[in-house]
């Protein structure tokens, strides 16, 4: 089995409308359980990561100003999240629990999830769309700073562009930075990935892992990875009130599946980031979380 970043503090207060997504964090790892998937002994609980880590990324002022609460009016409401001390130890620990994920997955030649993250929206030096640390970019650039790898892929296909990821890495031939996105979705204005992949509005299953299937191994054969990141929204799903596109929940399985067998067969390690989801009902969006996590299980394991 496969470890697993958890912390009761994963879910936070929100506005109405965002409700269901942190109900999920503390409920995903309750149905993974019941359904046998994983056992007690897979999860872990991060502590805060170190700010001179969380500073390979963002900038300094930006990060100590965040942790002190002392951002301005315009870059809080650019964020969503009303900032408190409960928020700031939060996304510290999700960071953490990336980076040890990762580690993780490095150490075994295998896959590690974290039950948050995918904080993609999160720039070098301001926050927003609900992200103010990049999790993962974060744990990238500790891996390439301590020389354990060379080259990372990090595959986003939540249907919001990772834009902040895009810019932190945009002059960094280190990191290749795969994004397929929703064209006329948030973000509206885009940054440039190493490749954005950009869908029309009501893109179906078919469509979708055509595209998938036509540029990811290609990707992964050119640029040999090390490690790949993934971030595995499920607001690709049809019901999806933010996501546009007409995926289905086997669609989605379908997905992870690709993802996780193309990592597999060329012997690539993972760090899995769980990003968005929207849908109406919660339970559509814990099934497709769980099936990310037994499609993993059937192809590591």
């Amino acid at each position: 089995m496969f470890p697993i970043a958890y912390h009761p503090i994963y879910k936070h207060p929100v506005p109405e409308n965002h409700r269901f997504p942190m109900e999920k964090y503390e409920l995903l790892p309750k149905q993974l359980l019941l359904e046998g998937i994983v056992n007690e002994e897979c999860f872990f609980k991060p502590n805060e990561i170190a700010l001179e880590t969380a500073c390979l990324v963002h900038d300094a002022d930006y990060v100590n100003r965040y942790v002190n609460l002392q951002l301005t009016a315009k870059e809080v409401r650019k964020t969503g999240f009303i900032h408190s001390e409960q928020l700031v130890r939060r996304e510290r620990i999700i960071a953490q629990g990336t980076l040890t994920g990762a580690l993780k997955a490095y150490q075994t030649n295998s896959i590690a999830f974290n039950i948050a993250g995918g904080t993609h929206h999160a720039f070098t030096n301001y926050g927003e769309g609900f992200c103010m640390l990049n999790d993962q970019a974060i744990a990238v650039a500790y891996l390439l700073k301590n020389q354990l790898v060379s080259k990372v892929l990090i595959i986003d296909l939540d249907v919001h562009q990772g834009n902040g990821t895009a810019e932190i890495f945009k002059n960094n031939p280190h990191v290749f930075t795969f994004s397929m996105h929703g064209k006329t979705n948030y973000p509206f204005k885009k940054e440039q990935s190493s490749l954005d992949i950009a869908l029309e509005n009501h893109t179906t299953d078919v469509d979708y892992l055509q595209l998938l299937t036509q540029h990811l191994e290609p990707i992964i054969i050119t640029q040999k990875p090390d490690f790949i990141f993934y971030q595995a929204g499920v607001d690709i799903l049809e019901t999806d009130k933010l996501g546009k596109l007409n995926c289905t929940i086997d669609g989605c399985k379908q997905r992870d599946e690709l993802v996780f067998t193309l990592a597999k067969n060329y012997q690539i390690p993972v760090q899995c980031s769980m990003g968005g989801g929207y849908s109406p009902q919660l339970r559509t969006i814990l099934q497709a979380h769980v099936h990310t996590f037994k499609a993993a299980q059937t192809i590591f394991f």
